[in-house]
C-alpha cells in the first residue's frame, strides 16, 4: 500500500517526464572501454571519464596482492582502524606526484570537495565560487555555513569586485581547474593574483585534469604555471586514473587539519586497500607513459576543429571534454537517442546538471579511441548537423 505522504513523488516524476528531464538507470554489462554494452546494446563509448584508458588496465597484480593481504572492505574509518599500508603509501605517492608536503585520501572526489570546503570555511567567512563549479563544490559551499558569493563563469572583474566588497574573517576562492561540462579552463593566473592581493585561500579541483594536463600530468594549475600558488589541490582517482576515491594535497598542516575536521573523511569508512593499490598503479602509468595524455590532447584538438567546421557550437572547450550546445532538453535527448540507435553512446546532459537553456551533448574522448572510432563519431555528428539523421 502506497503511503499518501509519498504520492507527491509520482507527480514530481511525471513533471520531469513532461519537461524531458527524467533520467533512467542503465545497466552496463562490459568493462569501461572504447566499446561498452549498455542495456544489452554494444556502443562506441564517448560518455566515460576514463580519459587515459586505465579503468580496466590499472592495478592487475598489485590489486590481487592487496586483496590477498587486506581483503576487500577496510572495516572502519581511517582515524579508527581503516587506514592501511596501501592507503598510506598512496598518500605518500600522491604528495610526491603533486609536489606537496602531504596528501589525504577520501572515499570519493565529492567527499574530498565537501570535506575540504567545510573544514576551511564557516560562519563569519566568505567563499567565492565560479558559477559553473561542480555540484560537489556547490554542496560544500552550502554546507559550510559561510557566506557564499557566486561569480560569473570565468569573470575576473566580477570576482575582483566581490573580493573588494568583502570584509570577512577568512576568504576562500574555489574553482574547478577544468570545467566538467564546458571543457574550458579556469583563468588561474588571474585568480591567483586576486587571491594574493586579497589574502584569500585558493582551492582548485583538478578532477578532470589530473593525469591529462601539465608536463607531469598534475592538472591545469601545472599547465598554466601557477601550482605553487594554489593552497588546496583537490583531485580524483576515478577519472583519468581509473580507480576510485578522491584526494587533497597541500601543506602538512592543511592535511593534518583536514584529517581532524573534514567530516566526510572522519565519518566515512576508508576505501578498499585494493582500490588504493589500483590508484598507485595508475600513478606509475601516468608518470611512465606521458604519450597517453599527449596523444589524447592531439586527438581532442583535431576533433574540436572538425566539429567547429561542421557548424557545432562547442563554446570555449580546450580539452578532451567537448560540449555540443543544443539548448532545448528535448532536442538534446533526441540527438543522444539518434546516436544511440547508430551505435554511439554520447550522453545528453540536461538541467540540473547544466543551467536552463544550456542542454548539450557531452563528448568525452579517451586514449582508447582510434582513428576509425573518431571518424565514425564525426560522420554521425555531421549527419545530425546536416539534418539527414533525426
Amino acid at each position: 500500500m502506497v503511503e499518501k505522504s509519498t504520492l507527491w513523488i509520482d507527480e514530481a516524476l511525471a513533471q520531469l517526464e513532461t519537461r524531458q528531464l527524467r533520467r533512467s538507470l542503465r545497466e552496463r554489462q562490459l568493462a569501461q572501454g572504447a566499446v561498452i554494452c549498455l542495456d544489452g546494446c554494444e556502443l562506441l563509448n564517448f560518455g566515460s571519464n576514463d580519459y587515459l584508458d586505465l579503468a580496466h588496465r590499472a592495478g592487475g597484480d598489485a590489486v590481487e596482492a592487496a586483496m590477498r593481504a587486506a581483503g576487500w572492505g577496510a572495516g572502519a574509518s581511517p582515524l579508527v582502524a581503516g587506514r592501511g599500508t596501501e592507503h598510506a603509501a598512496l598518500e605518500c605517492e600522491l604528495a610526491d606526484f603533486e609536489g606537496t608536503e602531504a596528501a589525504l585520501l577520501f572515499s570519493s572526489g565529492y567527499a574530498a570537495n565537501v570535506g575540504a570546503i567545510t573544514a576551511l570555511a564557516g560562519r563569519g567567512d566568505v567563499i567565492f565560487s565560479d558559477a559553473k563549479n561542480h555540484a560537489s563544490i556547490i554542496d560544500g559551499c552550502r554546507l559550510s555555513g559561510a557566506d557564499v558569493r557566486v561569480y560569473r563563469h570565468g569573470d575576473m572583474d566580477h570576482l575582483s569586485r566581490l573580493l573588494e566588497d568583502s570584509q570577512a574573517r577568512r576568504r576562500l576562492i574555489v574553482t574547478d581547474g577544468l570545467f566538467s561540462m564546458d571543457g574550458d579552463f579556469a583563468p588561474l593566473p588571474e585568480i591567483t593574483r586576486l587571491a594574493d592581493r586579497h589574502e584569500a585561500m585558493l582551492l582548485v579541483d583538478e578532477a578532470h585534469a589530473t593525469g591529462v594536463f601539465g608536463v607531469q600530468g598534475r592538472g591545469i594549475s601545472e599547465a598554466l604555471g601557477v601550482e605553487d600558488r594554489v593552497d588546496v589541490h583537490v583531485g580524483t582517482l576515478s577519472k583519468a586514473l581509473g580507480s576510485v576515491g578522491g584526494f587533497v594535497a597541500g601543506r602538512r598542516a592543511l592535511i593534518d587539519w583536514l584529517a581532524n575536521r573534514a567530516r566526510s573523511y572522519v565519518f566515512s569508512t576508508a576505501p578498499p586497500a585494493a582500490a588504493a593499490a589500483a590508484g598507485r598503479a595508475a600513478l606509475r602509468i601516468v608518470r611512465q607513459q606521458p604519450e597517453r595524455r599527449s596523444q589524447l590532447l592531439q586527438t581532442a584538438a583535431t576533433v574540436r576543429q572538425a566539429l567547429v567546421d561542421q557548424g557545432w557550437t562547442i563554446g570555449n572547450s580546450q580539452s578532451q571534454i567537448i560540449p555540443l550546445f543544443i539548448g532545448d532538453p528535448g532536442a538534446t535527448a533526441q540527438a543522444a537517442a539518434t546516436l544511440h540507435a547508430r551505435g554511439l553512446f554520447v550522453p545528453g546532459i540536461r538541467p540540473p546538471s547544466v543551467p536552463e537553456g544550456e542542454s548539450l551533448l557531452r563528448i568525452s574522448l579517451s586514449y582508447a579511441h582510434d582513428d576509425a572510432m573518431i571518424g565514425r563519431l564525426l560522420d554521425e555528428l555531421q549527419g545530425i548537423a546536416d539534418g539527414t539523421l533525426t
